[in-house]
Order: structure tokens, then sequence, then C-alpha cells
């Protein structure tokens, strides 16, 4: 089962999934955060596969949840369903609330009542804040999140250790760091940018350019939960089965040399219009992934040049 299946990462993992021959329930509640055209279109896709079952859905309405976990039995469940961005979660933070707290904790319980061998969920390297050691490490506090967003998915994390611990679910975390590429959400910056460059729109700018991004490649992603679906956290001396991992490509990128390549694959040169850093944004991104290359393997092989003209030259042909 995977939740938010109809969007970026859950779409790609699905299809993934699919063309190695497992059978998906797909889950979604289809909002119009961003637009819900890229969600249809990402559906139509996955619904060739003759294995791939789609329910529309929310997470907060528990009943439907249980009765979808009682008739299917699901072995493993991805959840990947989330209210994202931290802009938004200013202007609108019960979106939050509702998905992220609520929707998870339904899904925790649909997992005690119908135990499953593994539940892998999505966390966030918002969670790091403005922590200035880098890189980024498991190991480090993140009690300080400043959005709402980041303070969710941080909840999430503590919901799911307690949830390992009391029930002995499997349960492993990932910290997803800037995931981009084709089909990905058209509220990220990348995808912004590369569209408003291509109609010669201003791009907003923030912290005058002074940022750093871990940007992750889509496939790279799909590879290594793809190798974490069967590496099922053990039970250890009597502590939770629960295991937190980032997810990233242990390369930052400054925001102005990733703008530079944007308009080089787009020909055209941005009007940018620079602002200061915007409330509960964070100055970089930086993975360390040590834990998860140990673990199993994990390398990511997408730089940002080679990810960035996979994109544009998705962007050219669907828009």
């Amino acid at each position: 089962m995977i939740t938010g299946a109809a969007g970026f990462i859950g779409f790609h993992l699905s299809k993934r999934l699919l063309e190695l021959g497992y059978r998906i329930i797909g889950l979604d509640n289809l909002n119009s955060y961003y637009d819900i055209k890229l969600k249809y279109n990402r559906l139509k896709i996955l619904e060739k596969f003759s294995e791939f079952t789609f329910i529309e859905m929310d997470l907060i309405d528990s009943k439907s949840l249980n009765d979808i976990f009682g008739q299917y039995q699901p072995e493993i469940v991805i959840n990947l369903a989330a209210q994202a961005g931290v802009r938004y979660s200013i202007e609108n933070p019960k979106a939050y609330i509702d998905s992220n707290i609520i929707g998870f904790f339904n899904v925790l319980e649909a997992c005690k009542h119908y135990p499953v061998k593994h539940l892998l969920f999505a966390s966030s390297s918002s969670v790091y804040g403005n922590q200035e050691k880098t890189p980024f490490s498991t190991d480090d506090n993140v009690d300080h999140p400043i959005s709402l967003y980041a303070a969710t998915k941080k909840s999430n994390e503590l919901m799911a250790y307690t949830y390992s611990k009391l029930y002995g679910i499997a349960v492993t975390g990932l910290r997803f760091f800037t995931v981009y590429g084709p089909y990905g959400r058209a509220d990220m910056a990348y995808f912004s940018f590369t569209d408003r460059i291509a109609r010669g729109i201003p791009i907003k700018v923030f912290n005058n350019g002074e940022m750093l991004r871990d940007f992750t490649y889509i496939d790279d992603i799909v590879s290594g939960i793809e190798k974490l679906l069967v590496n099922v956290p053990e039970e250890d001396n009597n502590k939770a089965r629960y295991e937190i991992y980032n997810i990233g490509n242990n390369k930052p990128v400054k925001l102005m040399y990733f703008i530079e390549i944007l308009e080089h694959l787009l020909g055209k040169k941005a009007k940018k219009e620079f602002l200061p850093m915007q409330q509960g944004d964070v100055y970089q991104t930086f993975a360390d992934i040590s834990k998860l290359e140990h673990k199993v393997g994990f390398k990511p092989s997408t730089g940002i040049e080679t990810g960035l003209s996979k994109f544009v030259k998705w962007y050219k042909e669907y828009y």
C-alpha cells in the first residue's frame, strides 16, 4: 500500500515497484494544493498496470482506511501522503494537522489493528531547522523546527517510534532532501523557476540567492526506498523496531548555480527579483547519508546537471 500514490514520489515509486511485479494499492485524496491535472496524468500511467488498484480517499477518514486495510491486508505500507511545503504551512496550518498528524495517526492505528511486515514513512530534511553543523546527521538534535511543516514531520517520527515500541511494528522513517525530477511537484522552486524562465516571468530569489540545497534526483530516491523495503528493522534487546535515515544526494548546490544551469538548458536568462529570507525557510540542507550507505549500499548517481537536464526535457515535452 502506497499513500500519496498520485504524488510525485508516490507515482515514481509505484511505477518502479509495479515494473518489478509488486501489487500496489494506491491511496490519494487528489487535493488541489498544486495542478491536479499533473496528479491525474500520473495516475493514467499507473492505471495501465493490471496490478495497480487506486482508491481516492483522505487519510483523515479512519473508518474507510481500516476497511481498506481489512480488505487488502497489505504486507508493506509506504506512507508518502502529507501536506507538503514549508511556506504554505504558515498560510494554512490546519491542513498540516489534518493530513500529517491525524492522517498519519490513522495509518499507525491501522497498522496496529492489521499487522504489517514493514511500515515506511516520509519525514523531511526540514526537521533539522537552521542548524549550522553540516552535513546533517540522524544523530543530530532536531528539537527546534522553524516551521509547522517541520514540526509535523518531527511529530511523525516520535509517533512512529512509539507505535513501533508499543506494538512491535517494524518502522523505517525517511528524511527526504529536496527531491526533483520529471512529473515533479509544481510548487517546488526548480519547477516554478523552469516555468517562469521559459515564459519570461521574473523568479523570486530568496535570501538574495545565498542558499544551498541538497537536490536529490527522483530515480536515486526510488532506488534507496526499493532497497529498504526488504531491509526490515529487527527487534534488539527490547528496543523499538525503528530506524530513521537521511535520503539525499550528499552534494549541496548553490542556488545561483542551480539557476545558471536552468538558464543554459532553457536558452534564456532569468529575470530575477532578489528578496530576503522567507519566514520558516532554511539557509542550507546537506545530508549525511553514511548510515543508509552502510545499511543498503545507497549511492546517489545523478548530478544536478544531468537531473535538471532530464527534468527540463520532460517539462518541454509535457507543456
